[in-house]
């Protein structure tokens, strides 16, 4: 056992906060002898040594006690997101530190306020105090939302530069991030997709069930064959009689999308299900009989990747990106979403597209072919370019 003065000692926590810890509930003493002098003990100081991770993230001692008296808390697994978070605030202090040396060098004259994002994070912060729910169903805990915030800040040079260049400055970003987290059409079309995920996952609607299992019986097959096509058709007429989201205007692009399994825990979650390589199989499957109901705007990103031997200057090309331009600006109004200046967010998307093009194995070249990701790049940025 030690005394208050001791763990004070040990951890540099002032003894007057040691005392508020207790107060708030948030460490108790281990025991408290006759005298009045508070004892803690070995898991009280682990204990202790779990808060001052949290309040080295800049969680408010508030929330941090809500986590650490939640039934679902975890010890081991609170202590890997922490590292996670902790090597990322690492990652932007030395990000920080960097740019002021280069500052003290002269070879940056970068004006910080110009460039301060907090009202842009405050949107953020705001968002999940007001919205826990919401952020626990879309990004599947707080933890996760918390290490999406620290990834944008390891990045934050970049990204105020894209803010700026979409918006004209963080503040109508930050405005327009508001917006969007707070449309209704958004909000409204992700219940409607997770009334469908849970009743896949958990079979709650028999027909659905019956269909699935009948479809991923044997993950060998030919999944061109008649009998598997005719599942596919089953399960499509079925989903867009009970669900709203696949009735609704574009309906049928949200179920195209629903069932192309890009998203990593959605296809974890489907191979658990029905077994590994479960979503694969089914991706190909309605590949197959959705081909006809593809978004337009996947097939003009598939015609524009089609032959990179192209010059991604001449007319032909061009004219694809500019139905890639209108198509895209149409999706965004039809779903009340603000992209900032329409000329400059394809120029955004043509850096976006190069610099993925510089990584290994990038997703864009992994799904239609080596250098598809630079002569995507290099198309958009010429019509930005040349169409201002």
């Amino acid at each position: 056992m030690r005394t208050v003065k001791q763990v004070s000692d040990l951890t540099g926590i002032s003894v007057r906060m040691m005392h508020y810890y207790d107060e708030i509930g948030l460490l108790k003493p281990s025991a408290v002898t006759e005298l009045g002098y508070r004892l803690y003990d070995d898991e009280a100081l682990e204990t202790l040594q779990q808060i001052l991770f949290f309040k080295e993230l800049d969680i408010p001692l508030k929330e941090v006690k809500e986590i650490m008296v939640s039934p679902y808390f975890n010890k081991m697994k609170a202590l890997e997101n922490q590292k996670k978070l902790l090597i990322l605030k690492r990652d932007r202090l030395n990000g920080l530190i960097g740019l002021i040396n280069k500052t003290l060098k002269g070879d940056n004259t970068m004006s910080f306020k110009e460039f301060d994002m907090t009202k842009y994070y405050n949107v953020w912060i705001e968002f999940k105090k007001e919205n826990k729910d919401r952020v626990i169903k879309t990004w599947g805990s707080i933890d996760k939302f918390d290490e999406m915030i620290e990834h944008m800040k390891t990045n934050e040079t970049e990204l105020a530069k894209n803010a700026i260049k979409l918006y004209g400055s963080i503040e109508k970003c930050a405005e327009a991030t508001r917006k969007d987290l707070n449309n209704d059409k958004l909000i409204t079309m992700g219940d409607k997709y997770d009334e469908f995920k849970n009743d896949f996952l958990y079979h709650k609607h028999p027909i659905l069930k019956k269909l699935y299992k009948k479809l991923t019986a044997d993950l060998s097959k030919d999944t061109s064959l008649k009998e598997i096509q005719q599942i596919a058709k089953e399960i499509t007429d079925t989903v867009k009689k009970d669900y709203e989201i696949f009735k609704m205007d574009r309906g049928d692009n949200h179920w195209y999308h629903m069932m192309s399994m890009t998203d990593p825990e959605w296809i974890e979650a489907v191979d658990n299900k029905y077994g590994k390589g479960a979503a694969k199989f089914i991706k190909e499957v309605f590949r197959i009989y959705l081909r006809d109901k593809q978004p337009k705007l996947d097939r003009l990103y598939e015609k524009l990747a089609a032959d990179v031997s192209k010059d991604p200057t001449s007319k032909e090309i061009q004219q694809i990106v500019e139905e890639i331009e209108d198509t895209t600006k149409r999706n965004y109004e039809h779903y009340r979403i603000d992209i900032g200046i329409n000329n400059v967010f394809l120029s955004n998307m043509a850096d976006i597209y190069l610099s993925s093009a510089n990584k290994d194995m990038n997703v864009v070249d992994k799904k239609y072919g080596n250098g598809v990701a630079k002569f995507i790049g290099e198309s958009l940025k010429f019509y930005s370019e040349n169409n201002k």
